[in-house]
C-alpha cells in the first residue's frame, strides 16, 4: 500500500522502471503488487511511485522460481521465429507500403522482424537482470534501424508505427498460445505478456527516435553545405 514518503535516503527509492529493471518483473506487475500492499512504496509530490530497492531485491528469489520462462515451457526461440515467419508474409499485405515493395527491398524489413522477435524472446528468458537490461538495449538499437529504414523509404512516422503494431500482433497471439498449452495460470500468463507487452513500448519509442533520427540527417547536410 502505498505511503507518504519516509525520511531516508532517496538512494534506498527507485522508479518503477528501475526497479523493474532490477529484477526483471514487468512494471505493471511491480504496480499490482504495490496496489495490494505486497510491497513498500510511497508516492511523489509529483505523483510518481517510488519503490525500496531493498523489498524488490527481496523479492528477487521468489520471483525467479515464479516468473514464467519459454525455455523451461518448452518453447525453443526457433520454433518461436518459425511461427512468427508464417504469419509475417501475410501480414505484410496488410501494410500498403510494405505491399508495395519489390522483394529486394523487403527482406531487409523482415529480416529486423525477425531478429526483432529473437531479442523479445530474450528479454523473457533473460536470466538475470543485467541479461534482461542487455536484450532490450540490443532491441530497442534493431527496433531504432527499422525506423531509420523505413524514413529512407519516404514512410511517414505514422504508418511506420502501424506497420509495427501490425508486426506484434503474431507474436503477441503466439504467447497467448503458449500460456493455454502448457498451462499457465492467470498470473503466470499475464506476467508473461506484460514484459512482451512493455519491451514492445520501449520498441516503439525507439522506433520513432530512429525514424526522427534519419528525417534529420538531410537537414543537417543542407546546414553544413550552406
Amino acid at each position: 500500500m502505498a505511503q507518504t514518503a519516509p525520511m531516508t535516503s532517496t538512494k534506498e527509492w527507485i522508479s518503477v522502471h528501475e526497479a523493474s529493471a532490477l529484477i526483471g518483473v514487468s512494471a505493471a506487475t511491480l504496480r499490482r503488487w504495490s496496489d495490494a500492499g505486497d510491497i513498500r512504496t510511497f508516492t511523489t509530490p509529483g505523483g510518481h511511485r517510488r519503490f525500496s530497492r531493498s523489498a524488490i531485491l527481496g523479492l528477487l528469489p521468489a520471483t525467479r522460481r515464479q516468473r514464467p520462462n519459454l525455455g523451461r515451457l518448452g518453447e525453443t526461440p526457433e520454433h518461436m521465429i518459425r511461427v512468427y515467419r508464417r504469419h509475417l508474409a501475410d501480414t505484410c499485405f496488410g501494410v500498403p507500403w510494405l505491399g508495395a515493395l519489390e522483394d529486394a527491398e523487403l527482406t531487409p524489413f523482415r529480416e529486423q522482424g525477425r531478429l526483432i522477435s529473437k531479442l523479445l524472446i530474450d528479454v523473457i528468458d533473460a536470466a538475470t537482470p543485467e541479461a534482461h537490461v542487455m536484450a532490450i538495449e540490443q532491441a530497442t538499437e534493431v527496433a531504432a534501424e527499422f525506423g531509420r529504414m523505413a524514413a529512407c523509404c519516404q514512410v511517414g512516422a505514422r504508418q511506420t508505427v502501424e506497420a509495427f503494431l501490425i508486426f506484434r500482433l503474431p507474436f503477441l497471439r503466439e504467447l497467448a498460445s503458449v500460456a493455454r498449452r502448457r498451462g499457465l495460470d492467470t498470473g503466470e500468463a499475464t506476467e508473461l505478456l506484460d514484459t512482451a507487452t512493455e519491451a514492445i513500448d520501449l520498441l516503439i519509442s525507439a522506433l520513432m527516435a530512429g525514424h526522427e533520427s534519419a528525417q534529420a540527417e538531410p537537414a543537417s547536410v543542407a546546414v553544413t553545405a550552406e
